[in-house]
């Protein structure tokens, strides 16, 4: 056995054993560690049983909740429908009543009621959901699953432009046009099809056009600029990190911050937050992730046109060369 085959046989399961220590916490951490952390929420009612209610939800708690206090239950829902809260407490003369948005997190409304029972003292506490999700997906479970073959579909358009189209130029015109594909199919299948996504569809497929043209745009730019590695370098980015971070099944403000906050500025975290808004909110509080997504869709174009200004004619062939290599590789 030669020295550089004992290298690599040695070399290779260690490199793997360290990318194992590093991802087993990443996405074990924060899934071990849900909870409310600053958690918007809403107390509704005349302002001194609101604010004392507020006390025990600080006393109860502190620290997992952000409290707005309102005068009444409608004041409540225009926050829940604004996206601004995920639940309010309604005190009214009968006790409590918890108005929920579980199209914003099934998971948060979960949690937020069993919260209410307790602060009830074993009482029955009503439960009004304002923004409800589709009765085919009651607990969204198939919105998380249905969200994730984006992403890959992302990252394998920008696999499969890169190894076979040798142009940038070619390849910002396959970037378009795979997006808006994307959009239009996604929405037929989750919308029209499945019943998973609410909204109208034009909306939300134009949200899945812009979250798979952040993937894939910004894979490829960063693969066209610098060779091959730049797509290992997006996928751990993006699909590893991006992925461990988003909160797609729960809410960002349940992770260990700033981690939650964190993955809303990556694609992932920030396409559920505005295909969320789209299907059931009409928009509302999805500005910093539609910025997000425009921004790494932005920026993913940039690097083709800068690849593009930096790669001559004859600089193709050689392009081609190392896209037939990869090909060869995972294949």
């Amino acid at each position: 056995m030669g020295r550089r085959t004992l290298l690599a046989a040695l070399g290779v399961p260690l490199g793997l054993a360290a990318l194992l220590f590093l991802l087993i916490p990443l996405f074990a951490g924060p899934a071990s560690s849900i909870e409310p952390r600053d958690l918007p929420v809403v107390v509704a009612g005349p302002q001194a049983a609101t604010a004392e209610f507020a006390a025990k939800l600080e006393a109860a708690k502190p620290g997992a909740f952000a409290v707005t206090q309102v005068g009444d239950a409608a004041a409540a829902d225009r926050l829940l429908q604004d996206r601004s809260a995920y639940a309010a407490f309604v005190i009214g003369r009968d006790g409590i009543t918890l108005h929920t948005a579980s199209a914003a997190s099934p998971t948060v409304a979960a949690l937020l009621t069993g919260a209410a029972q307790q602060l009830a003292q074993g009482k029955p506490v009503p439960v009004t959901d304002v923004a409800p999700l589709p009765a085919d997906d009651p607990r969204g479970s198939g919105f998380a699953a249905g969200f994730f073959p984006l992403m890959i579909a992302g990252l394998f358009a920008a696999v499969a432009l890169f190894l076979a189209v040798p142009r940038n130029a070619a390849r910002i015109l396959g970037l378009l046009a795979f997006a808006a594909l994307a959009g239009a199919a996604g929405t037929l299948i989750l919308q029209t099809w499945m019943g998973i996504i609410g909204g109208d569809f034009l909306p939300v497929a134009a949200v899945i056009g812009l979250i798979v043209l952040a993937v894939s745009g910004s894979v490829l730019g960063l693969a066209s600029l610098t060779g091959p590695a730049g797509i290992g370098l997006g996928a751990v980015l993006i699909m590893l990190v991006g992925n461990a971070l988003a909160g797609v099944a729960a809410a960002p403000e349940l992770l260990p911050q700033p981690w939650g906050e964190v993955g809303q500025w990556m694609p992932i975290g920030a396409g559920a937050t505005a295909l969320r808004s789209a299907a059931w909110f009409g928009g509302a509080g999805a500005d910093q992730a539609l910025w997000t997504l425009g921004a790494w869709a932005g920026a993913g174009l940039l690097l083709l046109v800068l690849a593009s200004v930096r790669q001559p004619a004859a600089a193709v062939d050689e392009s081609r060369e190392a896209a037939r290599k990869l090909g060869q590789a995972v294949a």
